[in-house]
């Protein structure tokens, strides 16, 4: 299989190396990148090549793995690019699925995305499997070597992104910007655990949590939430603290208790 992976980020190179591992003798990566030096250096990792942008060259597989609002584009540029099979790692699925459908109709067509930074890896990866067939079989082989795969549907996927991504950014991102420095020693089981989160969404990519958050739905609820929480009196407080575990349980099929034994949790 020769495999042109067009983005030599961080997703890029995480997929270009994770087929890399589990490739075959006749597997060629080659990437391609706006930035010629970063294609050239991810290839060189690798052992594959770089090639130029706007290649005329045929693969048997293209991978798009460019950021959220350059996909749909980059789908129709480089589709031609594919014999048989196109797939992306973007992030987002409804979009891409319903380009590559357009663009390469008759190719195979995959959307994968890793539910985790490329530095975090290995881990969980959604699928949704548009148009698959072998050379979409064989990547798909390749990237479950080390990670957890499973499918859903661009609408299932997109919609859980609202809350996986965007509305959990949007709550540890208002943290950040509320929480006041503190020793160490006050920190609680709670409060702990979340400056922690601060501080790995902080080390990332503004722009791409700026992508996920202009992607996706989110943050407006979070606002919304946060200030119902800050009008509460106290008796509506615990009214909104009833909602939320009523609302959490549902989601993980637990009941919930009316009063729990322990209120000292983040003491």
């Amino acid at each position: 299989m020769k495999l042109l992976v067009v983005g030599a980020g961080t997703m890029g190179r995480w997929f270009g190396e994770t087929v890399a591992t589990a490739r075959t003798a006749d597997t060629e990566i080659v990437f391609a990148d706006a930035d010629r030096d970063a294609a050239v250096a991810a290839a060189d990792a690798i052992g594959g090549r770089a090639v130029a942008l706007d290649t005329d060259e045929h693969f048997d597989a293209v991978c798009l793995a460019v950021p959220i609002s350059a996909i749909e584009e980059s789908i129709a540029a480089h589709a031609p690019n594919a014999d048989r099979a196109v797939v992306d790692v973007t992030g987002v699925m409804a979009d891409p699925v319903t380009a590559m459908a357009e663009h390469a109709p008759d190719r195979e067509r995959v959307s994968f995305h890793p539910l985790f930074a490329p530095e975090n890896s290995p881990g969980t990866v959604a699928v949704v499997a548009d148009a698959p067939s072998p050379v979409t079989d064989e990547i798909r082989a390749a990237l479950a070597t080390e990670n957890d795969l499973f499918e859903t549907t661009p609408d299932e996927h997109d919609e859980a992104m609202a809350t996986v991504q965007a509305r959990t950014h949007a709550a540890v991102l208002a943290y950040a910007l509320a929480a006041e420095d503190i020793r160490d020693e006050f920190h609680t089981p709670i409060s702990g655990p979340l400056d922690a989160l601060a501080d790995q969404i902080l080390s990332g990519s503004p722009g791409v949590y700026g992508e996920v958050q202009a992607a996706f739905d989110g943050a407006e609820a979070v606002a919304a939430a946060a200030e119902r929480i800050a009008d509460a009196d106290g008796e509506e407080f615990e009214q909104l603290y009833r909602e939320a575990r009523a609302a959490h349980a549902g989601r993980s099929n637990d009941e919930p208790n009316d009063e729990p034994e322990d209120h000292e949790a983040d003491r």
